[in-house]
């Protein structure tokens, strides 16, 4: 049973490759822009990948499955989380200054300031962010489900086509290959190979779910299920758009005025609500009362705050257009439910909190446990003025800081610089929210603090 379905598995993975190498191969031969033909060198390399690990899958398709959990794609995310996270805080860094100092940008067009600050985005929320989440919901969803990772390739394949998806992006915004769009700046082809890549992911996930010993589907699952689904089907209505010919990067968005803006903002909102806000809470469900040596204090609030998170969620993007030409019932729709959402929002932190009932000493010594204890509270807009730094960056850190010693077989290198992190980051964080004001009637020294924190 388990051989046949890995032969359908690599069936279906080559009817999916053939398409994509023949779109590079169009890239590379029609091509006018270097950078198009660059990615289409890429999506060909992709799908030879995809054929190597094919083979390999079919030559050894008589041997037994392995019972053991498939942690090794998940050291893989890791490394990639880390790799992604010093590449994206670097780059910040690099437009924290230029920010200050406009002449930093060289006069250049590869070094201006808006093709490097997409770069800086795209690094963290995707890069750092996007893989934490592979290899967190790779982790939680074999764990609480006592089944080993769907799929005999799959799995690895999702995660470096989505690193590749990121390559692209980040690579086609230094010659100015954007749709302008935020958070959504990869164009028509790059978000094309992520749709499939992505609707691979959502079947690794549900295929384990489906073979799981464990009748109860756990909280956390609850969340990336969410996430995945929701993140799906914002992708593909924000990113639909027409190409202007296989010669060029070029394409035109199939909505236009405030249909587009509401469009983009539903999308750019709903990133950070199902992305950065429910997936990591999804991580912080699994991992908190791990730290803690705890169970969760409410299951029935955790469902709770799922259910009003995953509804009100949907409505608040319009929050971002108040004062323009959209109807107007829609803009008081959104600030109505961005209000309701502090309901599913403090749900989620007082459970949190709870569940470190009885657990409170281990803060101070264990700094996994101290950044995924504040995480919670940074969703709060007081505390925190840039979601992926405050909420998501520190959730990311606090699992790294539980999974790496056991990934590795080893305890932590230092105790005392984990603590000294933690309260470096809690200290910048508060301060950096300025440094999006520049050049604005904000006073100077508080621009100018927000500049020195970031840096």
């Amino acid at each position: 049973m388990e051989v046949s379905s890995n032969r359908v598995e690599s069936l279906i993975i080559f009817v999916l490759a053939l398409p994509f190498m023949g779109l590079g191969a169009a890239f590379v031969y029609y091509g006018k822009e270097q950078i198009l033909v660059f990615h289409g060198a890429l999506l060909i390399l992709a799908g030879l990948y995809a054929l190597k690990l094919i083979a390999g899958q079919l030559r050894k398709s008589d041997e037994p499955v392995p019972l053991e959990y498939n942690d090794g794609v998940i050291r893989t995310a890791v490394i990639m989380t880390l790799i992604w996270g010093v590449f994206g805080f670097l780059i910040g860094d690099i437009i924290a200054w230029q920010l200050a100092y406009p002449g930093l940008n060289l006069d250049l067009p590869w070094t201006n300031f808006g093709r490097i600050r997409p770069i800086h985005t795209t690094s963290v929320i995707l890069g750092f962010g996007g893989n934490a989440l592979i290899a967190t919901s790779y982790y939680v969803v074999q764990r609480t489900s006592r089944a080993r990772l769907a799929g005999a390739i799959t799995p690895q394949l999702v995660l470096w086509g989505f690193n590749l998806f990121v390559f692209i992006g980040i690579t086609g915004y230094i010659f100015g290959v954007t749709q302008s769009r935020e958070y959504a700046e990869p164009e028509w082809y790059a978000d094309l190979f992520v749709t499939v890549i992505w609707v691979a992911y959502i079947w690794v996930y549900l295929a384990t779910l489906a073979r799981r010993a464990e009748r109860h589907i756990y909280v956390a699952n609850w969340y990336f299920l969410a996430f995945l689904i929701a993140f799906a089907m914002l992708h593909i209505f924000n990113n639909l758009s027409i190409p202007i010919s296989l010669e060029y990067a070029k394409s035109y968005s199939l909505f236009s005025g405030v249909q587009d803006a509401m469009t983009q903002w539903w999308y750019g909102h709903n990133a950070v609500g199902f992305f950065l806000t429910g997936a990591f809470l999804g991580m912080l469900y699994y991992f908190l009362p791990k730290a803690a040596g705890r169970p969760i204090y409410s299951y029935r609030l955790g469902i709770i705050g799922f259910w009003g998170l995953t509804f009100v969620y949907m409505w608040v993007g319009s929050h971002h257009l108040h004062y323009t030409a959209l109807p107007e019932w829609v803009q008081v729709l959104g600030m109505s439910m961005s209000v309701i959402l502090l309901v599913p929002s403090w749900a989620a932190v007082f459970n949190g909190f709870f569940t470190l009932n009885g657990a409170w000493h281990k803060l101070r010594t264990d700094p996994a446990l101290r950044f995924m204890a504040l995480a919670p509270l940074r969703v709060k807009k007081p505390l925190n003025t840039a979601a992926q730094l405050g909420t998501s960056n520190i959730t990311d850190l606090g699992m790294l800081y539980y999974f790496l010693p056991k990934a590795a077989g080893r305890p932590i290198y230092s105790y005392r610089l984990g603590i000294i992190g933690f309260w470096g980051l809690t200290f910048v964080y508060m301060w950096v929210g300025s440094h999006h004001l520049h050049y604005t009637a904000l006073p100077e020294w508080v621009q100018v603090l927000g500049m020195s924190m970031s840096v």
